[in-house]
């Protein structure tokens, strides 16, 4: 491969899709701001003025702190690259490291070391998001030392999982030869599908305290809906979400026996019986319609090309010189290529995120007619409503950054096609 070509590939795609992204941003900000004045008209009735405008203010604020991470993880990618970032580090690595531990414990640390650079220089704009912009909008409900003991348990869970299922990959990466994408394939999509049996029952709790729903017709009322619609869960769950934030959500997860339905307490304390049940309705409609396994399976299939295609990169030096990192001689350049391929791989992937989220508004669509099947329509768009309200979503977004962004449709399109909700 030509480096020079694939340096120029490169510079392409970045430049390109951060330009669409700036012209996205900047379009979505100037359409919500000329409509900030005045509720649309399909809302005259059920939105209150103050509380379309601080769901503008909302989304403004959020794009202009958009525009500036946008930038900075640019800059970053740049950096990483171009400008030999990573392969200074790479050099000092391998110098401390690989005499005298060996090509496993290098390649490790160059993916620990990158992995918690990138969150450094992530963390100011993760701050000031919740105790700035959603401190300001009134959402934020988390403490400083509530946040730190986040980042603190992310960071060692990322290496409880993170370090034995990177010694994978490379290792399969070090034996499999050259069908190694493969079978690493098949070992990332075996990890995931662990993770859904995992995720509720031991990661979840670390961060949140769940309880059963102890609101007995609540609970009747939600079981005989799933028996309809012919779903068992394990259980039914509260989450503490009010503990962080304001938002409020409800959610299936889990895989096979342990699937299980969470609600946040911000939702049930918002939502009255029949909008919570209308919800969950929805959110049953995508595992009724099999969206959730269909999704699964188009990203495996993603990844599966993915790995396709870094198994045939990997094994080129124009790959590794293209992107301002000169390859190992005396050790294998197998982290080295994973790390190139996960920083460059979205600035060519962002042109296809439009087509998924279409597929995603149709799943939208799909699951809110199952809930009226299954439960009272205009529950269901009460419940939109005050969900809307409450968690400040703009009634005006710019119609091309839905269609490029949104993997929802805007209120506006779901309530068109509800029953009214009066």
């Amino acid at each position: 491969m030509e480096p020079n070509l694939l340096t120029a590939a490169f510079v392409a795609a970045l430049m390109l899709s951060l330009l669409v992204k700036l012209w996205l941003a900047t379009r979505q900000m100037r359409h919500v701001a000329a409509h900030r004045h005045a509720v649309p008209a399909a809302f005259a009735g059920s939105v209150p003025l103050e509380a379309h405008q601080r769901a503008a203010d909302y989304t403004l604020a959020k794009g202009r702190l958009g525009l500036a991470t946008t930038a900075i993880g640019t800059a970053t990618v740049v950096g990483w690259t171009l400008l030999g970032g990573l392969d200074a580090l790479n050099t000092a690595l391998r110098d401390a490291l690989l005499p005298a531990y060996g090509a496993m414990a290098y390649q490790l640390a160059l993916l620990v070391a990158v992995s918690l650079i990138g969150g450094l220089i992530d963390l100011p704009a993760e701050w000031y998001a919740t105790f700035r912009l959603e401190q300001r909008f009134g959402f934020n409900r988390t403490t400083h030392r509530m946040w730190w003991a986040d980042q603190a348990k992310g960071v060692l869970l990322g290496v409880a999982i993170g370090l034995p299922l990177g010694a994978l990959v490379l290792w399969i990466m070090a034996a499999s030869g050259g069908l190694w994408w493969l079978w690493a394939w098949g070992a990332l999509v075996g990890f995931n599908l662990l993770m859904l049996v995992l995720y509720p029952t031991v990661i979840a709790p670390l961060f949140n305290t769940f309880q059963p729903l102890a609101d007995t017709d609540l609970a009747e009322r939600v079981q005989a809906l799933m028996k309809r619609c012919g779903f068992a869960a394990k259980g039914l769950f509260v989450m503490d979400g009010s503990r962080r934030s304001a938002h409020g959500n409800a959610y299936f997860t889990g895989l096979g026996a342990a699937k299980r339905v969470v609600f946040f307490d911000t939702l049930l304390s918002k939502l009255s019986p029949g909008e919570v049940e209308a919800v969950l309705a929805h959110e049953l409609g995508h595992f009724k319609l099999r969206h959730v396994p269909k999704t699964m399976i188009g990203l495996f299939a993603f990844s599966l090309a993915a790995l396709a295609l870094l198994g045939w990169l990997a094994g080129r030096s124009g790959f590794y010189a293209g992107l301002g990192v000169q390859p190992n001689l005396g050790a294998p350049n197998d982290a080295l290529a994973l790390l190139l391929f996960m920083l460059v791989l979205p600035s060519f992937a962002f042109f296809v995120s439009p087509v998924m989220a279409q597929f995603s508004r149709r799943n939208e669509f799909q699951a809110d007619a199952f809930a009226c099947q299954h439960a009272d329509g205009r529950d269901l768009a009460r419940a939109l409503l005050k969900l809307h309200a409450d968690n400040a979503s703009t009634l005006t977004p710019d119609p091309l950054y839905v269609r490029f962004y949104y993997s929802h449709p805007p209120a506006s399109e779901r309530l068109a096609v509800l029953p009214s909700p009066t």
